[in-house]
């Protein structure tokens, strides 16, 4: 009797799994694992809302493979000893699990390579489980990966995918196989009072209803703060609950702007992957330096407590932080704000954007994340380093009629749009009205000292 082991990580789902069909095609019988790691949690990326969203994935997953007849085992440790023990204890031939592309997935597979080697247990590894095309499929002739996102694009777009898989109908498990019991939300502490559903069941039906509706109009309300009219899949894509491959396989029949707006997102996903699977260390350091000389962190203490605080005085800016610490989750544009209000307005380093928003995004995910604060940095790969969004000109265009902000600001509900946006020009009673507070800085004076810090002219972008 052959016996194989899938290792689940970022892939906790039945539909579009290699690793699980492959392993169910050449074995008499599973183990589906997943191990909590505590490297992962050493490392800090153990938040209370991920933790959260991955107590919702594992239950559900778990029930997807008691309905094909298996069910999901589930240790705790360090990942290649747990894995080398359900081996043992199973008679395992083989292991399968998702290619990882960060430094940390690297160093795992080639630690669980060697350790089941010597155990006479072979380890596939599979490509295009959690990106669409995996790093280091296209490449420029001069570089080891694309900078520039746009011919990054082009050839990203040229790739011939692989077949969306079905889930399996029947996962048969050793009975034998000990497992801890899974972790549930409720005893997670600190999770925001808003944090969505996890699980690929959710999953599932979110993409559903956003194929039916909300991609036709992508490109034309993608920055809509109020309508908030994003797939709010992102969480789902981290996890691996939702697979990028067959996403783009649904979208393949949809035609217009807003499905190849949505198809562009996922290629973005894919390019990040593929500059950090180049360039790991560009997750604590500049891809691109600029000499920055950042403020010292004691000296911005109070402006960095107001911005995660959402006490900043600009609406839009602690709409946004209100809504992160709500719900685990921001909108793009709202990440964009308060990203370049931060490293642009308030000259602070992106990386203590960056951490906080680890600290609290469900979609938390390090490519993404890193790269993208250093794009709106300019440290990273924008082509416009020295671009500055305005939180006011931005607020007019993306919510004119301040509903975005009234919905996170409630102190500032009665007002009406301009002055929601600007209540610090209200005076007399009707300043003394509303409990918000000033701004904490000048828009031109940020602009001033990011020019000098930067040793360059640059402008203030709407």
């Amino acid at each position: 009797m052959i016996i194989s082991v899938v290792l689940f990580t970022s892939d906790l789902r039945v539909h579009d799994h290699p690793p699980l069909r492959s392993a169910l095609h050449g074995a008499d019988r599973v183990v589906p694992l997943f191990v909590r790691d505590r490297a992962v949690d050493a490392a800090g990326f153990a938040a209370p809302n991920r933790l959260a969203f991955l107590a919702d994935c594992l239950h559900d997953l778990d029930r997807s493979l008691r309905e094909r007849g298996g069910r999901l085992v589930l240790r705790s440790g360090d990942l290649v000893d747990e894995v080398c023990k359900v081996a043992a204890e199973s008679d395992a031939d083989e292991v399968h699990l998702a290619a990882g592309y960060s430094s940390h997935a690297h160093r795992r597979e080639e630690r669980l390579h060697q350790a089941l080697e010597a155990k006479g247990i072979r380890l596939f590894v599979h490509e295009t489980v959690g990106t669409a095309v995996a790093p280091g499929a296209v490449t420029p002739a001069s570089s080891d990966h694309f900078a520039v996102f746009t011919p990054y694009y082009r050839h990203w777009s040229q790739q011939t995918r692989r077949d969306a898989l079905a889930a399996p109908r029947v996962v048969r498990v050793p009975d034998d196989v000990r497992s801890e019991e899974l972790p549930d939300r409720a005893d997670v502490d600190d999770v925001s009072p808003g944090l969505a559903e996890g699980g690929e069941s959710r999953g599932r039906r979110q993409l559903n209803a956003w194929l039916r509706g909300g991609v036709g109009q992508y490109d034309e309300r993608h920055d809509d703060l109020p309508g908030d009219a994003t797939s709010r899949l992102s969480a789902h894509l981290h996890f691996g609950t939702l697979s990028a491959v067959e996403i783009l396989h649904r979208l393949r029949d949809k035609q217009g702007a807003g499905p190849a707006a949505f198809v562009r997102q996922l290629a973005w996903r894919d390019f990040y992957q593929q500059v950090l699977a180049a360039r790991p260390d560009a997750a604590a350091d500049d891809y691109r330096g600029r000499h920055d000389r950042w403020r010292d962190t004691k000296e911005a203490h109070e402006d960095i407590a107001a911005w995660k605080e959402g006490r900043t005085g600009y609406p839009v800016i602690d709409a946004a932080m209100r809504q992160l610490r709500h719900e685990g989750w921001m909108h793009n544009r709202a990440r964009l704000l308060t990203a370049s209000f931060l490293t642009k307005t308030l000259y602070v380093d992106w990386r203590v954007g960056a951490r906080h928003f680890l600290s609290l995004l469900v979609d938390g995910d390090i490519a993404n994340n890193q790269l993208n604060w250093q794009w709106m940095a300019g440290t990273g790969t924008d082509t416009r380093p020295n671009r500055v969004l305005n939180p006011l000109a931005q607020a007019r265009r993306h919510d004119p009629d301040g509903v975005y902000v009234r919905r996170w600001v409630p102190e500032l509900e009665g007002l009406d749009a301009p002055a929601v946006h600007e209540p610090w020009k209200l005076s007399g009673p009707d300043r003394a009205a509303y409990d918000y507070p000033d701004p904490i800085v000048d828009l031109s004076d940020g602009l001033d000292r990011f020019r000098q810090a930067r040793g360059r002219t640059t402008g203030a972008k709407g």
